[in-house]
């Protein structure tokens, strides 16, 4: 198949009244219909091409007519991140909807965002968004083993990008951090440390990652032969008053531990919160592991060894990956990415 080029254009000077498909192509040299297919990503356009009339498009402030692009296409140009709130990860809808974003930069497409209400299911959301067709794909977290998320949209053949992994038998398209390897690491560099007894604060058991961590950490502890506890009552959802008083509390009962694995920073500052509390140095009498997604952890407690997850870099995979899908790439091999932590494992940042 042929690639149409398109030939080499000096600088571009912003014009008057609304830039149009038809304001492009005259400073292309380029029919308008090149230039329509050059801003919808279509590969038949050469690479060089497709970049260079975005940057046109671009530097003249073309915004498409969505209305107008919806009744021809059918599509809205719209990606909707569906997001819930939650406490677990400093900064999360923030850094993956800037990846995103950047992912999207110089296409046709835009982001909202759809927040999944307390009074309403996570299928309700999903459903809503495919009856109402607010959105051309969409990008959801904290996935289940046997999302029913994921089912509906399989099964109406809705572009999506999961960030996390399901276990159901027909594979899909997601973008996850190995989160076994996290745990593993984590609770390695603890009884590397010497601590006796490692603890795990985890996530929610209902969630994929909640069940990655916990494996990770057992696999860690087992290996070593040595004594663990899980601290019961609280996970990553839970809010940082409540970690901190089950901390304080449980270092008051017997045979408390002497490590922590926390799998987000929050979760970490409410241990040290509730292990100062009962007159305790981090560094001293105990340890702790983190998962770190931000630079608060490393600034406020330095002394904390983290592992880090680089979450805006993770949304650059999310948005590139739903781009392939909306084009129609079902390859599966270009439609999944698992991102394994780096050595070295360090304290502060950790990249």
């Amino acid at each position: 198949m042929s690639r149409i080029t398109m030939p080499p254009t000096t600088g571009v000077t912003r014009r008057s009244g609304k830039p149009t498909l038809r304001t492009i192509a005259d400073i292309a040299g380029l029919a308008v219909t090149t230039i329509s297919r050059a801003l919808s990503d279509d590969p038949v356009i050469n690479h060089e091409t497709r970049k260079r009339v975005r940057e046109i498009a671009l530097q003249v402030g073309y915004s498409p007519d969505r209305a107008a692009q919806r009744l021809k296409t059918g599509r809205t140009n719209v990606i909707a991140i569906l997001l819930e709130s939650h406490e677990e990860i400093l900064g999360y809808g923030t850094s993956i909807m800037s990846g995103i974003a950047a992912a999207l930069q110089g296409t046709t497409y835009h982001l909202i965002v759809m927040p999944n209400l307390p009074h309403t299911t996570n299928i309700e959301a999903v459903n809503y968004i495919m009856r109402n067709h607010m959105a051309d794909g969409l990008v959801m977290s904290r996935t289940e083993p046997f999302d029913p998320r994921v089912r509906l949209l399989m099964e109406h053949n809705f572009p999506f990008v999961t960030h996390g992994r399901t276990e159901l038998s027909t594979p899909h398209p997601y973008v996850d951090y190995d989160n076994f390897t996290f745990a593993y690491e984590a609770t390695k560099r603890l009884i590397a440390k010497g601590r006796r007894k490692p603890a795990l604060i985890g996530g929610p058991m209902q969630f994929s990652f909640g069940s990655h961590i916990l494996h990770g950490f057992m696999t860690a502890v087992r290996e070593a032969g040595c004594a663990y506890e899980i601290i019961s009552e609280i996970d990553l959802d839970h809010p940082a008053g409540a970690i901190r008083d089950r901390i304080a509390r449980r270092h008051r009962e017997a045979d408390p531990p002497d490590a922590f694995m926390c799998g987000g920073e929050v979760c970490a500052l409410a241990t040290i919160t509730g292990m100062s509390d009962c007159g305790l140095t981090l560094g001293v009498e105990y340890d702790i592991v983190a998962k770190q997604t931000s630079q608060l952890l490393s600034a406020i407690q330095p002394k904390v060894e983290t592992i880090y997850e680089d979450l805006t870099a993770t949304g650059e995979h999310i948005g590139r990956i739903l781009r392939k899908r909306i084009s129609g790439e079902t390859d599966m091999d270009q439609l999944q990415m698992l991102l394994t932590p780096q050595p070295p494992f360090s304290g502060g940042a950790g990249k």
